[in-house]
Parts: structure tokens; sequence; C-alpha cells
């Protein structure tokens, strides 16, 4: 194979998994003047970007050409900048989806809808697979993926996909200070059949407020913690309160795990610990002390 012939076969592969992936990736407006886009999650479903959604309502979705469809907010993870959208009438196949990872170095294509709802490409290679990435409420996503691809405006929702057209990952401007990334395809479907069973990503709670403070040496207990969360609020009809924990009470670990942050706390937070009994070290005027608390669920915001 001579190099035209080489150059040619890449191009035509390369179009040829547009042309395979492109049906699913859709126009979403829930912003005026910004429309984004969306990938097909399933049947009548949309999963989009979170934070190209101005409100919940209002939200019009165009597939295939066609003219707008409105659509309704089933419900969404700020945490990680994800919705999901159920589109009454929609009947497009979702991508397929690769397995794993994708590798640095490796081919990838942004695909995403423009202002008049043409597709959208650009092609580059991954440039990193970065983690964890704290996205805050305590939250953090374990990968991101980062490409030099050119993502056009109204891309963010729309597909980073490999040579062959599978779903590498759904692009968004919405975690990190407008930087274009990619959820891995695997955590936004699992986030996105979470938000389709309960409309939310559940999280645990106890119901306190704290701030950092750094611990004496002659306060410690015998401990070797040097810092911990200084309980400055507690809910009335929170976990923490049922427990006996006390505002002025420093939390030194929770469940075995040392923390230090309010935010190392949240992240420790997780569904899977929502009902259970777990032990809080606490220092409590000098000394320090076990309490149990059953993590409850997080309200909803």
């Amino acid at each position: 194979m001579n190099t035209e012939q080489l150059f040619e076969s890449l191009s035509d592969g390369l179009a040829a998994a547009i042309d395979r992936t492109a049906p699913a990736v859709v126009q979403v407006r829930g912003r005026r003047w910004r429309p984004a886009s969306g990938i097909v999650y399933g049947r009548e479903l949309v999963l989009v970007a979170a934070h190209t959604l101005e409100r919940e309502d209002e939200i019009a979705v165009s597939a295939n050409g066609d003219g707008p469809r409105p659509a309704t907010l089933v419900g969404h993870d700020l945490a990680t900048d994800l919705a999901l959208v159920r589109v009454p009438g929609l009947d497009v196949h979702p991508p397929e989806i690769a397995t794993g990872l994708p590798r640095t170095g490796q081919f990838a294509l942004l695909i995403g809808r423009s202002r008049a709802g043409a597709v959208t490409a650009s092609c580059g290679i991954v440039s990193s697979i970065a983690g964890p990435l704290r996205t805050g409420r305590g939250r953090q996503l374990d990968r991101v993926i980062r490409t030099d691809a050119v993502m056009y405006p109204g891309g963010s929702g729309g597909a980073l996909v490999d040579w062959r057209g599978r779903l590498l990952g759904i692009l968004t401007t919405g975690l990190l200070r407008g930087v274009p990334l990619a959820i891995p395809a695997e955590t936004a479907w699992q986030i996105a059949g979470v938000l389709g069973e309960h409309g939310r990503v559940k999280a645990g709670y106890l119901g306190i407020s704290s701030q950092p403070v750094r611990i004496p040496e002659a306060q410690r207990a015998g401990g070797a913690a040097k810092a911990g969360l200084l309980v400055v609020a507690i809910r009335a009809d929170g976990p923490a309160h049922d427990a006996g924990l006390l505002v002025g009470d420093i939390l030194v670990g929770f469940d075995g795990h040392p923390v230090e942050d309010p935010e190392e706390l949240l992240a420790l937070l997780t569904a899977d610990r929502i009902g259970k009994a777990v032990p809080l070290d606490v220092l409590r005027a000098g000394r320090r002390t076990v309490l149990t608390v059953t993590v409850g669920e997080r309200p909803a915001a």
C-alpha cells in the first residue's frame, strides 16, 4: 500500500466511524441561545452535560435532522455534570460502548452538533487518562479522559469515540473551569442507570458542619492524628446528633479512615454506606472516644 492509499484508507475509516456514531449524537436546547449536544442512552432517553440545561423545563432535543422534540428532565448529578432527559417518541439506537479505558496516544474523534444542528467532528489523540478528579460535594471521578482534539461550540455533551466509532466517553466543559474533559463511557452509563432509576445519585449524610483544625500534640490523646474536623454545627434530626456527637468535638476518623478535610469526609459518605453503622473516632476534651453512627441518606438538593 502506497502513501496515497494509506491516507485514503485512514480518511475513509475515520469518516465511517463518524457516520456510525453521529445518529446517536443529538442536539439539545436547554439554554435559550446556547444549544449543546447529547448522546442517546436508550429508547426515549438522552444523556447530556448537566451544565447545559438552564432549567428543568423548556428542554428540546433534535435528532437525525428532525425538528425539535420537547424533553423532560429525568434526573441530574451535578457532581459529575451529567443529566438524563426523556424524549417521547425518540427511537434512535445508542452507540456501541468501548470496553475499558482507551490508551494514551490512540486516535480519538470528537462528535457534536453545531448551533444549526449539523454534525461537527475533530480528530486527535487521547492525551492523558487523569484522575482522580475532585468534583465538589465530596465526589470524585476515578478517571477522566483528556484529548487534544478541538471541541467546537455546542460540543459539550457530545461523544468521544475511537476509530471504529465506539463510545469512549461523554464530553463536558462543566467539571474543570471550561476545560474539555470526557467522562469514561462505562462511568457515564452507570450514572445514567442510577438517574433513570432514582432521579439522582444517592450519597451518605451525617448532618454536621465542620472545619479543618490542627491538633496540638498535647491534645492528641496518644493518637497519631495531627489534624481533624472541628464540629461547628449539628442538625438536630441528623444521624450525628442521634449518635451523640457534640459541637466542639474533633472528628479524626470515619469508619477507619483518617479525615482532615470536609471533602475527604464527604468522599467517604458513599451510597453503599447508607443505613450502615460505622465508627467515628472523636477527640472530646482531650480524650479519645469512639461513637457509632448510622449513616443517613443526603437529602435531595
